[in-house]
Formats: structure tokens, C-alpha cells, sequence
């Protein structure tokens, strides 16, 4: 188990109101405990920066995500901690990041048996250019796309991608002005 699977979560209700802690390990083990987690979309125009999750991921790993997620610390604000995130899985600083959504889901990885049940805040930043130094540990690869192209790619192979993508991705299209 690494150490980011000892860091400590806040426990949503149904409500997203926080009612306590665990660690991401206990939250994450089957049935699954809601809890508050956020993923980062980066886009450049109509494109959006995608992450394959590396292959020692405890959750869904070697799928096509989002340019990356995590769990806020217990009072932690979600835009720091994506902050800080962004940090740490792509070497990336100085993205002005804003939250466009909550989505909620629950999805068990058939490979491991641990279970995603998050109030997922949507947070987007928007890039003209990005350099990225991906850490191996976090991320096998990094490419960009097309909204358009990606909604056709989710279609026709759903299980190369994350489970909470395509609704994170809603919450991005509705969102004044959204692509």
C-alpha cells in the first residue's frame, strides 16, 4: 500500500455534507464510503489534456482519465488541494482553476475490487500552453483531444476510461459557456 493511501478524506452524506474522516484505503475498500474528491479538467480551447493512469493505481489503473484527480485533506478547500495535485502528478504550477460541478457516482474496479463512491468536484483551468513532467509513479502517458472526438471514443470503448469521466465531463458542458 503507498502512502497516499494512509492520507485522510472527509466523509461526505448524501448531501456532500462532511459527517468525518477516513483513510483513503479504508474509504476506497468495498462498499465503498462517500466521500469528497475532486477532478481536474485542463483544456486548451476545444481540446482537454487527458492522463492514463499508471499501472500501480489501486483504482482503475491504465485507464484514460481526466488530467488528474485526488481527495481534499478534512478542510481542505478543493481548488488548493487540486492545486497541489497538479503539483505533484504533473509537475504543473500557475493554472488558475475554478469549480464548475459536483458529480456523484459510485464505480467498483473489477480489477481490485476497491470502489470509487465520491462528490466529485468538477474544477477546470484553462491553458495556452502547458509544460508537463509527468511523475511515473502517478501517470503511464498524457494526450490531448478533442471534446468531440473523446465523447465518440467513450461511446465505442467505455472500459479504456475512467468510470467518472464522462460525468465529469458533463458537468463541464454545463457550465455557462460550456464546449
Amino acid at each position: 500500500m503507498n502512502d497516499r493511501e494512509h492520507h485522510l478524506v472527509e466523509l461526505v452524506d448524501d448531501t456532500g455534507i462532511a459527517v468525518g474522516a477516513a483513510t483513503v484505503a479504508d474509504a476506497h475498500a468495498a462498499p465503498g464510503r462517500a466521500h469528497r474528491a475532486f477532478s481536474v479538467i485542463l483544456r486548451d480551447g476545444d481540446r482537454v489534456l487527458l492522463q492514463q493512469r499508471a499501472a500501480v493505481k489501486t483504482r482503475f489503473p491504465l485507464r484514460w482519465a481526466n488530467a488528474c484527480c485526488g481527495h481534499p485533506t478534512p478542510g481542505q478547500t478543493v481548488t488548493d488541494a487540486a492545486r497541489d495535485r497538479l503539483i505533484e502528478e504533473l509537475g504543473v504550477t500557475g493554472v488558475p482553476l475554478h469549480e464548475v460541478g459536483v458529480y456523484v457516482y459510485r464505480a467498483v474496479d473489477p480489477a481490485t475490487g476497491r470502489v470509487e463512491h465520491e462528490h466529485d468536484h468538477v474544477v477546470v483551468g484553462d491553458v495556452a500552453a502547458l509544460n508537463a513532467t509527468p511523475d511515473p509513479a502517478e501517470v503511464a502517458a498524457l494526450r490531448w483531444v478533442t471534446l468531440a472526438d473523446l465523447r465518440a471514443d467513450l461511446e465505442r470503448r467505455p472500459d479504456e476510461y475512467a468510470p467518472w469521466l464522462a460525468g465529469v465531463l458533463g458537468c463541464l458542458v454545463e457550465q455557462p459557456g460550456g464546449r
